[in-house]
Order: C-alpha cells, then structure tokens, then sequence
C-alpha cells in the first residue's frame, strides 16, 4: 500500500478522542477539482431525482442543486443508456459555466458503471448488488466456496477499478444496510459487522490492484445501526492501515422535520467524534432542499480544529475501556424513580415557566388539550411528562399526569405539594434537610460533576445534566461513563440549552447533541431549551422526533422514504404525504414507502409494512420482508395497505 498517515492512536477504536473535538485524518481524494477527505472542508453533496435520459431536466435540476450548496452532484445511471447520457449532461453543464463534479450512482449493473467512469469524476457502486445477488436466500457456505464466490465478484470488479485508475475516477463503495447480498446475510447476518465486511472486501480488491482512490459509506435508516456501522469501518479500516474518507448519510430518511431530525441524529453522531468527510441528507423532499441541511450540520465544525494535538491533551476516557460496547445498543442500567429510568420509556421535560400560567390552554402546545366545557384534558401521543414551572405558580389544576417542578423554595412553599417536585442544584441537596418522598430532580454542570461524590444521592434522586462547553455533547458522555464505571444507577435527564437558535438549527443541534447520545443507551430523559421565538410545539415535537429517531421512545407512525432519484416509479412526494394522511395515528408501526427494487426489498425488514413501486403504475405490498401482494395498480394500494394493516389487527379507526 502507498505510505498515507493513518491515526494510529486510535488504537483499535473508532475515533481519535471521545473527549475532545478531533477530526479523523483521512486519505485525501481528488474527485474533479474538489478534492475530499484529509484536511478539506466537509463536502456536501446530493442527487438528482429527474429521469437521466432527461438531459436539459437533469441539468437545470444539478444547477439549483450546486446554487443550494452541492459540491458534488450524483445522477443515477440503472443501464449503460443512462451512463452514456451522463456524457451529454457534462457538456451541458459545461456549456453553461458549471464544473461541478457529477457522479454516477450504480446499482446491478457492471456495464454502466464501466462506461459512466469514463465520464464522470467518480461512480458509486453498491457490493450488495454489483456482481452479487438478494433474494433472502439463506446459503450455507464452505470455506472454499466462499471463497469461490469472492474470486467471481474479483473477476467482474476487475475492469472498473482499471478503468478508473486510467481515467483518474474516484469511487464510493457504498454499502447500505437495505441490500446486503444473500451471501453477506448467510454468513455475518443483518448487522453492522456484515455491513462493515460487505465494503472491506471491496476495498481490499482495489488495493490488490494497488486503486486507492476510494470513499466510503455505511447507510442505514436506523440510526443506531448506521452510527455502529461506522464506528465499526472506521476500527476495522485502521486496523488493516486503512484511513478512507467517509461520506455519511442516513437513508430513508423521510421529510420535513423528521428527516431532518433523523439524518442529524445519525450524521451528528458521527461528526461529533470527528468522523465525516461528505455528508448527504436524504429527504424525501426535492434535492436543491437536502443541501441547506448537511451545510448546517458541518458548519457546526468549521470553527473546531480539524487535527488536535492528542499529546497535548488529558485523555480522560480511553476508547479500550469504554464501559459499554460502542458497536451494540444497550441502555445504561438504572433504578427508576417513578416512572423516569429503570424500563421506562425515556421522558420529555419542558420549561413552561414564561408562559401565561392563569391560561390552562398553553397545555395544548406540550400535548395536553384543555376542554372548558368538559373541564378536562385530551392527552396527545406526543404529551410531554414534566413541566418545570420555576417559581411561577399556576392559577388552574393541571392534568394528573403531568408532574410539575418548582425551584426548591418555591416547591418549599407550597400547600399542596401532590404532583409537585423540587429541582434544586447540587451543591444544595446534601445540605438541604427536607427532600421530596418521591422524586427529587438535582442539576449540575457535566464538568463539575466528574469531580463531584454523587454518591451523596440518595434514593428518589433524578439527575439534570447540563453543560455549556462548546463540545458539550462529549462532556456529558463522560459523566455518563463515570456513572457506569462507579456502578451508580442514577436516572439522568439530558438538558441542553439553545438560547439563540433559530427553529431550523434547533432541531438540528439538539438531535445531534441529544441523539448521540441515546444512540448509545445513555440518558433517561430529554430537557430542551429554546428562545421563545422557536416556541414550545417545535421543542415538543423535536424532543419526541429526538426519542423517535433514536428509537428509544415511539410516539408515532415512523416512514422509512426514499428520496426519490431517476429509477423512482412514482411521484415520492406526493405518495408519501398520502399515505401519512391516512395511517399517521397508527403508533408505533413502521411503513416503508420505497421508488424502486434498489433497496425496497432491504429496508422492508426493518419496517413492518411496505410500499414499493416495481413498475410503472405498479405497487408491491410487503409485510417486514414478505411480499404479500404484487403488482398492485397504484390507484388502489394504498387501500391494499390498509387492508394488509387491519388484517394483522394493527389498524385503528381515527378518533
């Protein structure tokens, strides 16, 4: 291999420091003249959704994509027609004073990846299913003839890695959780470990060929197999001296606030440890949208060192000694108090105190709708279960499962103190003498507690972690790892404060900073704070969106949708907002709403229902990764769907 630097600090870990912002090294990368990886500016991209045969349509789409902010543009390239019009889509732009380097995205199809990478800067080619196969086939294999199998895939990778060494094409081998091949599943299983492996024997057959030219990408719409997935490339790669660079992406993302908040939980994760070299978000929205979120999301990094100085530095947390597995999820083990930690649900805790508390209707913005005539309250789904009322005193009975906190004197003072608890800091609860019977909610700074004796808590303790250091995210996971190393089973709820976001990067700083975190296990609730501008229904639903994404708390009917690109078979957008109009009060199932084959069939097993078009005007129905009906007429699979629903007994009627 050529001499390139790899981190070799990191030890067998994933990243450089779990402490300290420090962005992993990679190999740089030239794609066109925008060169990626090493010590370049994290690199947004995004994909065209227009039919590539569509020249003047593609063109003008990559403009208002490269205007939004895209420095690399991907076109989808199904057959070598296709990738031959990438040649015409060149010139265009060309023509028209755009230099932008275009990729092209394969799939099945060896003999358009050939022809497109003498076009294009870089192609992206799939192991899952580039000169291999997925039909759910579960294949006992020898040694021998798995190794046959690797020899064959050998033979027909062969001619693309040259002909992209003649033609200077870089590449992404882009493995994506929805379509790892029969032979992968059969032998490492639908894991992050199979993920990870499906790419290295990729990249080790370019490097036999002595082709270095290589991104790499581990997609997922889980997040949390995403984020193991790679943590895990990133272990596995400098263990064998590797370092490439990682475009990151969550797939399926969906739209609107959920996809923006399920890709920062995955992408934000990973940028937090300093991994990340490109990023794509993948809404299922038009694509010149995809691009203002990912430059949001690594704009956060620009004024952090790209390299630390790890010398110079107080490793607190050695990545060996980790007191949970960075590569599985498992919930840090706590002892309930009331219904915060143990195996409950994480819980969402709001700050109503600036708002009018002579006003039972404001309830209505946190889930809890007030009916006069009634003299009730009509409980949402998303219902958040603590308010924190400061001193402020409310004039009105709230909902009996909403608890209420009250700064301590102020809690002190009430007659009534039925629902209510005291949040007080720490540096006051061993000296304070009266404590709640119940619950009692005890802040402190995530720095200042890691010299703190919390054993001094006693029973009915919730902790309010908080922080104010710019990599705040990190700080907290350090008191959560003191926490576990000195067996101290303290619920804890996660507070962040974001005086001076606007709604937009609010929820895209939180999910990173709060998702990072519950990706891991680690947090028994969420305590968000905003201007007043961004409003409570935004915190609100951010806070459950947060939960949702992070799949540790489902609030609602969760969408697996594809972003749509040229192989989409139907109108995505359109589609999804119809489907979510008729099934988005069915809690807690999943719905697939896939454009094409590509990866439909994949992602269908981790929904429990999907949508995937197979033809023009065609829907196939799947129940996990079943088909139930194929070839459905659009006009009628929707009502199929539903039926396929209401036949598992999981439909409801809308109240």
């Amino acid at each position: 291999m050529e001499d390139v630097f790899v981190q070799k600090e990191l030890n067998g870990g994933y990243c450089n420091s779990l402490t300290q912002y420090s962005r992993f090294l990679t190999r740089e990368v030239n794609i066109g003249d925008i060169p990626m990886g090493g010590l370049n500016p994290i690199r947004i991209q995004s994909m065209t959704t227009t039919d590539t045969m569509d020249t003047i349509g593609t063109v003008e789409q990559t403009i208002r994509m490269v205007n939004s902010g895209c420095e690399y543009v991907r076109i989808t390239a199904p057959s070598i027609k296709e990738a031959e019009n990438l040649a015409n889509i060149k010139k265009e732009l060309l023509f028209r004073g755009y230099k932008v380097p275009l990729v092209a995205d394969i799939h099945f199809t060896p003999n358009a990846a050939e022809s497109a990478a003498r076009i294009v800067e870089k192609v992206r080619v799939n192991p899952g299913n580039y000169a291999d196969k997925k039909r759910f086939e579960n294949i006992e294999y020898t040694q021998q003839a798995y190794q046959a199998e690797l020899e064959r895939i050998y033979k027909k990778f062969t001619p693309l890695v040259k002909i992209c060494k003649e033609y200077g094409t870089a590449m992404r081998i882009g493995t994506n959780h929805g379509s790892l091949s029969d032979r992968i599943m059969s032998h490492y299983g639908d894991t992050p470990r199979g993920m990870v492996e499906s790419a290295m024997e990729f990249i080790r057959m370019c490097e036999d060929q002595n082709y270095y030219n290589l991104v790499i990408s581990m997609k997922a719409s889980n997040t949390q197999v995403m984020v193991q997935a790679y943590r895990l490339l990133v272990a596995t790669m400098v263990k064998e001296g590797m370092n490439y660079p990682l475009h990151l992406g969550v797939t399926e993302a969906g739209d609107g606030e959920d996809g923006r908040i399920k890709s920062a939980v995955g992408i934000g994760a990973l940028l937090e440890d300093g991994l990340g070299d490109t990023i794509r978000v993948s809404l299922t929205e038009d694509p010149e949208f995809e691009a203002p979120v990912a430059k949001a999301l690594a704009l956060r990094y620009e004024n952090r060192a790209l390299v630390t100085d790890l010398s110079a530095e107080r490793e607190k947390i050695r990545i060996q000694d980790l007191p949970y597995h960075p590569y599985e999820y498992n919930r840090r083990p706590t002892k309930p108090v009331q219904h915060i930690g143990g195996h409950h649900h994480p819980v969402v805790m709001l700050d109503v105190s600036k708002e009018n508390l002579k006003d039972p209707y404001f309830l209505g913005a946190v889930g809890y709708k007030y009916s006069a005539g009634l003299d009730k309250y009509n409980m949402a789904d998303q219902a958040c279960d603590l308010v924190y009322l400061g001193d402020g005193l409310p004039s009105f009975s709230f909902p009996g499962n909403l608890k209420q906190i009250y700064n301590y004197q102020t809690w002190l003072g009430l007659a009534d103190k039925n629902n209510c608890h005291p949040l007080l800091p720490f540096s006051d609860y061993e000296k304070t003498e009266l404590k709640d019977e119940h619950l009692n909610l005890v802040s402190i700074d995530a720095v200042e507690a890691l010299n703190a004796n919390l054993e001094i808590l006693k029973e009915n303790v919730v902790l309010v972690l908080e922080t104010n250091t710019i990599h705040g995210m990190a700080a907290q996971r350090e008191l959560f790892v003191k926490l576990l190393k000195d067996n101290l089973q303290i619920p804890v709820i996660i507070k962040r404060n974001y005086p001076e976001l606007n709604a937009d990067d609010l929820m895209l700083y939180a999910a990173t900073d709060l998702g990072a975190l519950f990706t891991d296990g680690l947090g028994d609730g969420v305590w968000i704070n905003a201007a007043e501008t961004v409003g409570l229904p935004l915190v609100n639903s951010t806070s459950f969106g947060i939960l949702q994404a992070t799949r540790t708390r489902i609030s609602k009917t969760e969408y697996i949708s594809c972003p749509s690109c040229g192989r989409t078979l139907f109108d995505l957008q359109e589609t999804t907002q119809l489907i979510r109009s008729r099934t988005d009060h069915l809690k807690g199932i999943k719905i697939g709403i896939m454009g094409c084959i590509v990866n439909g069939p994949g992602e269908m097993a981790d929904a429990d229902y999907g949508y995937v078009g197979t033809g023009p005007g065609k829907i196939t129905l799947y129940r996990g990764k079943e088909v139930v009906k194929k070839n459905v007429n659009a006009e009628r699979a929707l009502d199929d769907l539903i039926d396929l629903i209401r036949e598992d007994g999981n439909w409801v009627e809308v109240k």
